[in-house]
């Protein structure tokens, strides 16, 4: 029923222009389900937990499995509808904490304690494919077969890879449109540490579509151009310079997942390309900034702290995640949801205008039962070694 009301929907040019909506049913929320998103940190998910998550304003149930596999079935059990993920792991298989419904990875009910053994080949709850890749579960919400996941062989390199996350209480898409503005970085991270190699004057900015998405440039006056890229739909992929002399370049790839219309979750993924005793060095550091971050309060706390006049950036600048307090406070500060309607666009804004004419053609396309771009991600990602 659901799939036949959204084929006969009509939508409008406000449908095709509405990026921020994502539930289900909604025109953009179509488009995000037919890709791949990562929806935990692969570690933080051990063999025989279950728990609940949330993404583009649906509720599931993730749990990995005795054998380490992880798998994604629907929120509720079938008899009566509680939440699953409160329920056993029962190899790679889950039981219902209310009655004892048992399901196997592909949502079948395979077990019910009380009930005729005819009954549970008859009972079925969605389950949803999964892969582990990078130290992230990705999963694949829409209909029908998946598409291959994307694959990023930079990441696959030596060195010191790290999987994270951080939750935004925002839109999704003010975070996106963010990473379409390279102009931001000379305000809202000018006196953060490790920015003094861009901030070396206003970037002249521009880009295009290409195969995968758009390519970013923010040429310097002084000539030096920083190249960054961003997949369809909500990807950003950037290189960074060095910390120190023993310091590798890091590579850095982020999805912007929706949570619902009000918050969303950035997963991270960073490869720095260092081995041996700068490999150590680096996890050290990495383990000391973990640890100080644990004694210290989200960075989303501090960014409403900070919006509602009760602190300053200058009071917390020396924290080890400023980058990601500034952002929030920028993004944060546009609204939950960004006033399109009334925002005033200039010239640095060229590539978050191409972002909403492709995203607009995209959506009227998948509305109109046309084709979509297939978007293809190269097998050897480009990103300049300077800046």
């Amino acid at each position: 029923m659901a799939a036949t009301s959204e084929a006969t929907r009509r939508y409008t040019t406000a449908d095709y222009r509405d990026f921020v909506h994502t539930g289900p049913g909604t025109l953009m929320g179509r488009y995000l389900r037919r890709f791949w998103h990562p929806v935990y940190v692969a570690e933080e998910l051990p063999p025989g937990r279950a728990v609940p998550i949330r993404i583009m304003s649906e509720d599931f149930t993730l749990y990995r499995g005795e054998s380490g596999a992880p798998h994604l079935l629907a929120f509720r059990c079938a008899h009566r509808g509680t939440q699953l993920s409160t329920g056993w792991v029962e190899g790679d298989c889950i039981r219902c904490f209310y009655h004892g419904w048992k399901y196997d990875a592909s949502g079948q009910c395979v077990e019910m304690p009380a009930e005729d053994p005819s009954f549970p080949p008859k009972v079925r709850i969605r389950s949803y494919p999964t892969q582990e890749y990078l130290g992230l579960i990705f999963a694949y919400l829409g209909d029908g077969d998946p598409p291959p996941l994307p694959r990023y062989p930079v990441f696959e390199g030596e060195g010191v890879l790290t999987a994270s996350w951080y939750l935004r209480k925002c839109n999704y898409f003010n975070n996106v449109e963010s990473n379409m503005d390279e102009l931001h970085v000379a305000f809202v991270h000018r006196d953060a540490e490790g920015f003094s190699e861009l901030n070396r004057g206003l970037p002249t900015i521009s880009g295009e579509e290409t195969e995968y998405g758009i390519v970013k440039y923010g040429t310097r006056p002084d000539g030096v151009v920083r190249v960054s890229h961003f997949f369809m739909p909500n990807v950003l992929y950037i290189k960074g310079s060095p910390e120190d002399e023993g310091s590798g370049w890091v590579d850095h790839i982020a999805w912007r997942v929706p949570i619902d219309d009000t918050q969303h979750k950035s997963f991270t993924v960073a490869l720095a390309h260092v081995t041996g005793e700068a490999a150590q060095r680096y996890r050290e550091k990495l383990a000391q900034r973990r640890a100080l971050l644990a004694t210290l309060p989200p960075a989303h706390e501090v960014a409403e702290a900070i919006l509602r006049g009760e602190l300053r950036l200058e009071d917390v600048k020396d924290r080890p995640d400023i980058v990601n307090i500034q952002d929030a406070v920028a993004q944060v500060g546009q609204g939950v949801i960004a006033d399109h309607e009334h925002e005033r666009l200039g010239r640095s804004d060229v590539l978050l205008i191409l972002l909403r004419k492709i995203l607009a053609r995209e959506l009227q396309a998948l509305a109109e039962g046309r084709p979509l771009k297939q978007w293809r991600v190269p097998e050897h990602l480009v990103a300049t070694s300077g800046v």
